[in-house]
């Protein structure tokens, strides 16, 4: 999930300056850190957060990667940042939007506001999300970059402020960028497959209505894409689509965690005509395909919940269709 290849190590090597992450106490950003780290070695890799847990700060000051705690909403702390020509952008808030939706926006759309005043001379790689567009057509492709934005919900709403708030200062100050649109990131310890593999072992009874298709990417390949984004910076910040380029059946998917976890799944309800999905032929184009295939993020995952191992237990609510996180 670390480990870098030629391609991202090419890349780094053709970008100037050091990398700060920001909002990398998260749960992609201390594996994509270590492998920014572990690709340039020579570069000063820069973690920001808020670090509630001490022994995060130990563990990224072990892989060489420097640490500075701040509130991001706090500008005086924000101007005080090294000033890196290389931003990578992972702070926001999704989990409990629902309930607390004045913080949703100031995470989601004043921080990046901040940000990108801040970072105006850096290049900026903004994480957002594929809840920007609409439900699409399960037979459509997935969405492309430039469909028209349709968020649902006000997570999707706050996240699509993000996305616009780096677009006008992109516009304003000439930084350039890229807008980096993940649906759904892999790891064994969470995400769609965690989640399904998870409800399948307890035996929960999974409802196919809610949403019967996805993509999914591991996790070191979507933290590969984003770091060589730097070197594919457009000079007005554009949006890019991260994801796997299949379109995955919810219920062969659950069919195929099932069998290998030798339990029989419990399924209700027929699949949906639309979904979030999204179409990532930009990024196969860049990048080429990912290069863990779905048939090892199955065989990892249904391992790792067969033997019972640790998990973050924070479920993706990938099914919510009306956008309430």
């Amino acid at each position: 999930m670390t480990r870098p290849d030629e391609a991202l190590i090419a890349d780094l090597a053709r970008v100037d300056g050091d990398i700060l992450i920001l909002g990398v106490a998260g749960k992609m950003g201390p594996t994509l850190a270590r492998m920014a780290k572990r690709a340039a070695p020579e570069k000063r890799v820069i973690g920001v957060a808020r670090f509630s847990e001490p022994e995060l700060v130990s563990r990224l000051n072990g892989w060489g990667i420097e640490t500075v705690k701040a509130d991001l909403m706090d500008a005086a702390a924000l101007e005080a940042l090294p000033k890196c020509k290389n931003v990578i952008f992972m702070a926001g808030m999704k989990f409990g939007a629902s309930g607390n939706q004045p913080l949703t926006w100031a995470m989601n759309t004043h921080v990046p506001a901040l940000v990108a005043e801040t970072f105006k001379d850096s290049r900026i790689v903004a994480f957002s999300t594929g809840n920007v567009y609409p439900l699409v057509d399960v037979f459509q492709g997935g969405a492309l970059e430039s469909q028209p934005a349709e968020p649902r919900g006000e997570y999707a709403m706050s996240c699509l402020g993000r996305e616009r708030m780096f677009e006008h200062f992109s516009r304003k100050n000439g930084t350039p960028g890229r807008i980096f649109r993940l649906n759904y990131a892999i790891d064994c310890r969470y995400g769609v497959l965690y989640d399904l593999a998870s409800r399948i072992k307890a035996g929960t009874v999974i409802d196919l209505s809610l949403m019967g298709h996805v993509n999914v990417i591991w996790q070191g390949d979507a933290n590969a894409q984003a770091l060589r984004c730097l070197a594919h910076a457009t000079e007005v910040t554009t949006p890019i689509n991260c994801s796997g380029p299949e379109t995955l059946s919810l219920r062969w998917l659950v069919t195929e965690l099932a069998t290998r976890l030798g339990v029989e799944p419990k399924l209700v309800g027929a699949e949906p005509s639309t979904a979030w999905l999204t179409n990532t032929a930009q990024a196969n184009t860049l990048f080429g395909y990912p290069s863990v295939p779905l048939g090892a993020m199955l065989d990892w995952v249904a391992d790792w919940v067969a033997r019972g191992e640790v998990a973050y237990n924070k479920p993706t609510k990938f099914e919510a269709r009306t956008g309430a996180f």
